[in-house]
């Protein structure tokens, strides 16, 4: 007697999944609730169960192949009348090369391919930048001996004075050079393109002669998918229809305004340790972004509207999608009712959706509902982009890395140049429905309310 497996329903709009992976081949035993086989939908990733305990006599789809909701993927039986292993469907087999579990979701932005370094290789040795071109191009002797030739000395051959361009000097060195009554002019650096440094300063000081900076090859590793073709996973064309389905279907562009969070990392000092022990969370700049979102979206419901064909639906909850970078690509889960959380529940709800969506524990409602979009591409180092808005929503913030510059501050009217805190965030927004001054005065609540850095009361700690 043998059991049939279905593909059941695995969620509200799901209606058909891809096999990416079969953990189990015919013939081999299973148990109650034992994962059999790896499922894909353009919602989420998921591992189906056994229902009963007994051996897989057949299966009936082949990796990579998709169907409908219901419909028999494979038959178990007690193990009477399994099948031999040999007899397994071709299609059962792994096949070689096979790519990845990809999940399918709702995302924030396209994902952009990490780029393939150039394998390093090592340049020929070269001979200082001041010895003469012949002395380059002239051969070795044949008979010259195993030994290395000498290398040209070191120091920069200086031309005559008045007759070149001082190199730059940085003021560290300019101040040695003065301490020591040295004149820069009459000094040879042995720097990367003839720089004086402080080496140089002592030596042309002490009568020595500096020992060169030595020179070092940039080692890179190259990607394994150098030369290679592989298959589109899921994920990427769901990722690929959703943009250019987005992208025609809306007017879309990006404001951007540039914020002093220097407030806000004195703030972060300060409670640091007291907001980890309290709720087991560093405390990032990330909820601080999320929170001030989800206030100016009560205040501007416009950017978190939908479209529905000719109507505007606003809402009553503000669902603010998290953009996550895993392995398989970019996920959005949703921290549901963010206006109502402060900033430690904030914190502990993105590193727990963060987690799971790595891990691929989500149900697919958690990808599913999301009204506005944060998508951290200062976690990479970005210093902003222009996002892609992905429908039904109208608009996604990026933020930027969180970097140190001096900027002109202004205290009681007297300007002066100080070092601060910056970030830059760019909302793209669906002009069909939001106008650029929605879009600014959306922009300026948020800049405003990180700049007053008031967030005492909402640290939930």
């Amino acid at each position: 007697m043998s059991h049939e497996v279905t593909l059941p329903a695995l969620g509200e709009s799901v209606t058909e999944g891809t096999v990416t992976r079969w953990l189990k081949k015919v013939g081999d035993t299973i148990a109650v609730d034992e994962p059999l086989v790896e499922i894909s939908t353009d919602k989420v990733d998921t591992e189906i169960p056994s229902p009963v305990a007994g051996t897989l006599e057949e299966i009936l789809v082949a990796e990579d192949e998709t169907v409908e909701v219901g419909a028999i993927l494979a038959r178990i039986g007690d193990g009477s009348g399994a099948a031999a292993p040999e007899a397994a469907a071709p299609e059962a087999a792994a096949p070689v090369a096979a790519p990845e579990t990809t999940p399918a979701a709702p995302v924030a932005a396209p994902v952009a391919e990490a780029p393939v370094a150039p394998p390093a290789v090592a340049p020929p040795a070269a001979a200082p930048l001041a010895t003469p071109p012949a002395a380059v191009a002239a051969p070795a002797p044949v008979a010259a001996p195993p030994a290395v030739a000498e290398p040209a000395s070191p120091a920069v051959v200086s031309a005559p004075a008045g007759s070149r361009a001082m190199p730059y000097v940085t003021p560290i060195v300019r101040k040695l050079a003065n301490d020591h009554g040295v004149d820069l002019q009459k000094v040879s650096g042995t720097g990367v393109g003839g720089r004086i440094r402080k080496e140089d300063v002592v030596a042309a000081s002490t009568g020595t002669v500096a020992p060169a900076e030595p020179a070092t090859a940039t080692v890179v590793e190259a990607s394994a998918l150098r030369g290679t073709t592989v298959p589109m996973s899921r994920l990427r064309k769901v990722i690929a229809e959703r943009a250019v389905a987005s992208m025609q279907a809306s007017a879309q562009l990006t404001s951007v305004v540039e914020v002093d969070v220097t407030e806000i990392a004195e703030l972060r000092q300060a409670v640091k340790d007291s907001f980890l022990q309290a709720t087991g969370t560093k405390l990032s700049f990330l909820p601080f972004f999320v929170k001030a979102s989800a206030e100016a979206l009560r205040v501007f419901p416009i950017v978190n509207a939908v479209v529905d064909g000719e109507n505007i639906i606003y809402p009553a909850t503000e669902n603010i999608s998290i953009a996550v970078d895993t392995e398989r690509g970019l996920l959005t889960p949703v921290l549901k009712n963010s206006g109502d959380k402060n900033l430690a529940q904030i914190s502990q709800d993105i590193s727990d959706l963060a987690q799971r969506t790595r891990d691929n524990k989500l149900s697919p409602d958690e990808l599913s509902g999301g009204t506005f979009t944060v998508t951290n591409t200062g976690s990479r180092g970005a210093l902003f982009d222009t996002p892609i808005v992905f429908l039904p929503q109208v608009a996604i913030l990026g933020t930027g890395i969180v970097q140190k510059k001096p900027v002109v501050v202004t205290h009681y009217g007297d300007d002066s140049i100080a070092i601060r805190h910056t970030v830059y965030l760019a909302l793209s927004y669906d002009h069909r429905i939001v106008d650029g001054a929605d879009a600014a005065r959306f922009l300026t609540m948020v800049k405003d309310r990180l700049e007053a850095a008031a967030f005492d009361a909402d640290l939930g700690i």
